[in-house]
């Protein structure tokens, strides 16, 4: 039966794969971007033929002429994230040859479709999103309005299983999360965006959550988090975020059991513009010291000597450097082979400035249109690029011992003595 499901649906099958963690990429081009992308085309053109059919793709009783559905032909589109294969639908036994003026389109239409492929997670698309797509260079609708509709409702449904799914199954250690502001329409104020992925107990990676047109207040924050929490999160062992008050409240809040990391590349851009700029490649390979340092004792004890020698040349340098140290150092107390990775929530600026420099306005089939939706792009490319955590036993057990602390340190700070070990639950189903 496989064998008959439309090509959308392998699709969409293997791009469910590769949001869940389950599909690993053989290499760092940016494979969810693609799936959506491709699952975008594929979907559109089943419009196309099923307009031009009268009837959906198992249903029976073709007119006369009208022709039927016959396999499909391989296809090839260039984007900026390199050649993307889809299957175009074939027609054959019809009157009128069928030819396919979404398909011959294509190649004018790759960056509003990567556009709408961004947007789909990020909160979905409207019909106007896809006519806007599929409509020809003066603007003449390619696909009816019923096919648009459909297509919007598929596409839709992808999105609310993306954003309503069961986060139970995966077991998060280490919880990123981010707001940036991007302008994701031409003439538009910036719009922040929050994006939260983390790593699971078995060293895999997993987008959790976007949420598109959100501030970084501490109600925003907490509504998001709580959001998870109701999809069956529960408390990871850290969580990292950058310096935002309402971010960092709402994380307090809403994770009591977890260690707060502050992102060291954020803490390093407040310190570089109190330094002057003679001595700051010493300075910034004392703070670097401290940060990297074996132990949070000895990081405590190497913040002494930064402070005793630079309290008085640079006081406000030495003031924001001593600001939220604790959660400067978080890191520190986990396994040494996932410290590298739990210093910063970062893993998206490298692909910030590529993206600022590769999406630019640029002429296509609609006339001059930003290609918006940077963020997105580039959180999606990172959570392609970054490839998990290793997880040994030995660092299981490490992992172990550090939710019995943070558990016992919870319960302590609540007036509570500590919980008796329960015995570890397995995550798989059944007996």
């Amino acid at each position: 039966m496989a064998t008959r499901l439309p090509a959308s649906e392998r699709t969409r099958e293997e791009l469910r794969d590769l949001i869940e963690g389950r599909l690993a990429s053989s290499d760092e081009r940016s494979a969810l971007l693609r799936l959506a992308t491709r699952l975008i085309v594929e979907e559109a053109l089943e419009a196309e033929v099923e307009d031009a059919l009268g009837r959906g793709y198992y249903e029976h009783g073709a007119a006369t002429g009208a022709g039927y559905r016959n396999g499909y032909r391989a296809g090839r589109l260039k984007t900026a994230e390199g050649p993307i294969a889809y299957a175009a639908p074939q027609v054959a036994n019809r009157d009128e040859p069928f030819r396919s003026a979404l398909r011959a389109g294509l190649p004018g239409r790759t960056e509003a479709l990567e556009d709408l492929a961004v947007e789909l997670f990020a909160r979905g698309l409207s019909t106007r999103d896809i006519a806007d797509v599929f409509a020809d260079g003066d603007g003449r609708p390619l696909l009816s309005r019923a096919a648009v509709s459909q297509l919007s409702e598929r596409l839709g449904a992808e999105y609310q299983a993306f954003a309503s799914r069961d986060l139970a199954e995966h077991e998060i250690v280490y919880l990123f999360v981010d707001g940036i502001a991007e302008r994701l329409r031409p003439g538009q104020p910036r719009e922040p965006v929050l994006a939260a992925w983390g790593i699971a107990r078995d060293g895999r990676k997993v987008l959790l959550h976007l949420m598109a047109g959100s501030r970084e207040d501490v109600e925003t924050v907490r509504a998001f988090f709580q959001d998870m929490r109701s999809r069956g999160l529960d408390d990871p062992l850290l969580v990292v975020t950058d310096g935002a008050p309402g971010i960092i409240r709402a994380a307090e809040e809403c994770f009591p059991r977890a260690v707060r990391q502050r992102c060291l590349v954020h803490r390093m851009r407040n310190l570089v513009v109190k330094v002057p700029e003679p001595a700051w490649p010493e300075f910034k390979e004392r703070v670097r010291a401290c940060y990297q340092a074996p132990s949070r004792a000895i990081a405590r004890e190497l913040r002494a000597g930064v402070v005793a020698d630079y309290e008085r040349e640079l006081p406000n340098a030495v003031a924001c450097f001593q600001d939220d140290f604790e959660a400067c150092i978080a890191h520190l107390r986990f396994p040494i082979t996932h410290r590298r990775a739990l210093r910063t929530t970062n893993l998206l600026e490298r692909l910030f400035l590529e993206e600022r420099r590769r999406l630019k306005i640029i002429p296509n089939a609609f006339g001059e249109k930003a290609v918006p939706k940077l963020m997105y792009g580039a959180m999606i490319r990172a959570a392609e690029r970054w490839r998990g955590l290793p997880v040994t036993d030995f660092e299981r057990r490490q992992l172990e011992a550090i939710q019995a602390e943070l558990d016992a340190e919870y319960q302590a700070s609540i007036g509570r003595p500590p919980a008796p070990p329960q015995p570890k639950i397995s995550s798989t189903h059944g007996p």
